[in-house]
């Protein structure tokens, strides 16, 4: 008996080439379109239209002759993800969305749609790949996380919530393709969706305004933008000797304390909590020998830190703490115990390349240290460690 899987078809090439290989490969196919928002007025309809994208599923669907439906879920998009991100920005953190909607939404609510419709599995044009390994022949299997072969186009960080439940679920027919081969597939296949652009911003909403899609609910309010120089006292403490891990962790998870006092001001601005650390743009201040990037966010006293050039002290960091609470592992069978540590490959931002860093679980957190300091790590923000081109696991930066 064929093995039934639901394909998330977003009106993409990827999800569009992942529909038609599953059918080859002998599946009973059906594709579901997920209509997560419908506010038109914080889309840039021109650039990524749901409309324009359900239809172009529609299309592939019929041209690979499966079944398909849309299923609004924009309640659910909007209670899960939207009202999330607004919390985080008012409160001074920087979210990542669209993790949180593959383990929010694509594999959590649809997934559950997907099995009430008889499915065996749930698919998606993401590029990664899942493997499995079944220890002592037991009926217990653990399954991998593996980046796509793509690396220009990998896209496990995104998954970096999964947990073993749905990963016992989901299938990745791309993972193991290039992105120029799922195009030239696409084109074999004559599929509308072939040579159509790849899609930007929030997961199935399209191209965002930020600050319009903001200021729907959190309010403007002026407050100072304040400069710190690079000789600023704290970015000249020399690295003392260590007499324990905990001294150690504490002192490269620490982050400069600024007040008005220790900079000055160069501006103003509609409300900190609009902006994320790193920033360049949006600053509207100009008169600068280099671009002035913010360094940090005040949201209780509503002011803004801002320093000179992308090479800021004040931007730079070796250190990150994530709250036990935060903490998740895909591979749980790795989880560390206390005072355990372990070398990994990390990353905290999609794109960017995997560097060297220790874990180290300590009683009130797990912590992640770098072998190089990283550039603007904000909180909310989601770090995840690999082993090889393993994902194993990752965790929320307080």
């Amino acid at each position: 008996m064929k093995k039934r899987v639901v394909v998330g078809l977003s009106g993409g090439v990827d999800s569009s080439v992942a529909a038609y290989l599953l059918k080859k490969n002998n599946y009973d196919v059906i594709g579901l379109f997920m209509k997560n928002w419908h506010n038109e007025s914080v889309t840039l309809s021109s650039e990524c239209p749901w409309l324009e994208d359900s239809y172009d599923a529609m299309l592939v669907a019929e041209k690979l002759d499966i079944p398909f439906q849309t299923v609004d879920l924009s309640d659910s998009y909007k209670e899960k993800i939207v009202d999330y991100m607004f919390s985080e920005y008012e409160n001074g953190r920087t979210p990542n969305p669209d993790i949180l909607c593959n383990r929010e939404i694509k594999f959590d609510v649809f997934l559950k749609i997907a099995l009430s419709l008889g499915a065996d599995y749930v698919a998606t044009g993401h590029y990664c790949q899942k493997k499995y390994t079944n220890k002592n022949n037991s009926n217990s299997l653990t399954y991998h996380l593996i980046k796509g072969v793509d690396s220009a186009k990998d896209q496990s960080y995104f998954l970096c919530q999964l947990n073993q439940k749905q990963l016992s679920k989901i299938l990745f027919p791309i993972g193991e393709l290039l992105k120029s081969e799922v195009r030239e597939i696409a084109r074999k296949q004559n599929l509308i969706t072939a040579e159509k652009k790849d899609s930007q911003g929030l997961c199935f909403i399209g191209k965002v305004s930020l600050p319009d899609f903001l200021q729907q609910k959190l309010k403007v309010k002026n407050g100072s933008i304040i400069e710190i120089k690079d000789t600023f006292n704290q970015y000249k403490k020399e690295e003392p000797n260590f007499n324990s891990t905990e001294e150690l962790l504490k002192y490269h998870t620490t982050k400069p304390v600024y007040s008005i006092q220790n900079g000055l001001k160069v501006g103003m601005h509609q409300g900190a909590h609009f902006f994320t650390k790193g920033q360049r743009k949006g600053l509207s201040v100009g008169g600068m020998k280099d671009p002035l990037f913010v360094i940090d966010t005040d949201v209780e006293n509503n002011v803004l830190y801002v320093g000179q050039g992308k090479f800021h002290p004040g931007l730079f960091r070796r250190g990150i703490k994530i709250l036990l609470n935060d903490i998740h592992w895909v591979r749980e069978d790795m989880a560390l115990n206390f005072n355990e540590n372990i070398e990994v490959m990390a990353r905290i931002r999609y794109r960017q390349p995997l560097e060297k860093a220790i874990l180290f679980q300590q009683k009130d957190a797990l912590y992640v240290l770098f072998d190089k300091s990283k550039s603007a790590i904000a909180e909310g923000q989601f770090v995840a460690w690999y082993s090889g081109d393993e994902l194993l696991g990752s965790g929320v930066i307080s």
